[in-house]
């Protein structure tokens, strides 16, 4: 089976996997340990980590500050996102050949074989969740694993069936900054709801305007994200600019219910705007340059909002 699409490979890497003469006997631990960190894309998931880092500090009581346990939220977040990250490329890797932005994913290459990310997820995925446990308690290690079961079990297979992955994919997806308060209180209470709500909702524009960029590179392994069956129509564009009006109360509402001051308020006001110029335009225009700025918008907007919840309750 012919794939000269990303080089002059003769053959889908994933085949690759099934023969050990595709792994080279020279690379070294070091290389291995790199390839790891690709496997857990351990830039993105200290993304996620900062939402977790963002929702302890809003949640922490006055004075109940403490370095080490941060740090240890910060360690098992890492690697906890990174294990979700390794078994969703393990379930993928065939799809991930046939896409130009995953072409270099270590599976893909067969510079891990799929025992060795699996043994690394599991290892992960079950130190983060004992740290979780042993450090901030039962609830928080509960809530560590079930964002890695539905990441794993319930999103990745549902990618390929039907644009409501997307949905599916926004509950874990919302889990960081609860997570966080959560390990800062010891319980959930309407805070720990009102951050994950908040998330929850930006996921749509954001994961959307993402697709929209990627969409030609998503149908070559049969993924369907945008909200409508028409793919970059005018639907998809209707529905990503009313989510983005949805986004701006939603993160207006942690002080409606007095858990941030006005200042913070104003900041979410602002960035939900500029995250509506973008999306109008979008749905104007159905361009993927607008598609481009609206994703922009959202890395923009939920550090500086949640960063602004913080500075707010100091």
């Amino acid at each position: 089976m012919a794939n000269n699409t990303f080089g002059a490979r003769t053959e889908p890497p994933f085949l690759l996997l099934e023969r050990p003469e595709a792994y080279s006997t020279t690379r070294t631990f070091g290389h291995r340990l790199r390839d790891v960190a690709v496997l857990f894309k351990l830039r993105l998931a200290s993304l996620v980590v900062v939402s977790a880092v963002f929702g302890y500090l809003v949640g922490i009581p006055a004075g109940a500050f403490d370095l080490n346990s941060m740090v240890i939220l910060i360690i098992a977040g890492t690697i906890l996102t990174g294990a979700s990250n390794a078994l969703n490329q393990v379930l993928e890797v065939r799809e991930d050949t046939l896409m130009r932005r995953t072409a270099e994913r270590p599976l893909v290459r067969g510079t891990l074989s799929t025992s060795e990310a699996v043994w690394a997820a599991f290892i992960a995925g079950g130190l983060g969740t004992f740290l979780l446990w042993s450090t901030f308690g039962p609830l928080t290690g509960i809530l560590g694993f079930i964002s890695l079961f539905m990441y794993v079990a319930l999103y990745t297979p549902f990618k390929k069936r039907s644009s409501w992955a997307v949905f599916v994919g926004a509950f874990p997806g919302a889990f960081p900054p609860m997570l966080g308060y959560v390990a800062a209180t010891g319980h959930f209470d309407l805070g720990a709801g009102l951050l994950f709500a908040m998330q929850f909702m930006w996921q749509f524009p954001h994961y959307w305007a993402i697709a929209w960029v990627l969409d030609e590179d998503y149908a070559r392994a049969g993924y369907r994200l945008l909200p409508s069956a028409g793919g970059r129509d005018g639907r998809s564009a209707f529905l990503i600019l009313l989510y983005t009006l949805f986004l701006i109360p939603a993160g207006m509402l942690p002080w409606v219910f007095g858990l941030v001051g006005p200042w913070a308020m104003a900041v979410a006001l602002i960035m939900g705007v500029v995250m509506l110029v973008p999306a109008l335009v979008l749905w104007n225009k159905k361009e993927i340059p607008a598609a481009r700025r609206l994703m922009f918008a959202s890395f923009m907007y939920l550090p500086l909002v949640q960063l602004a919840y913080v500075l707010d309750r100091i």
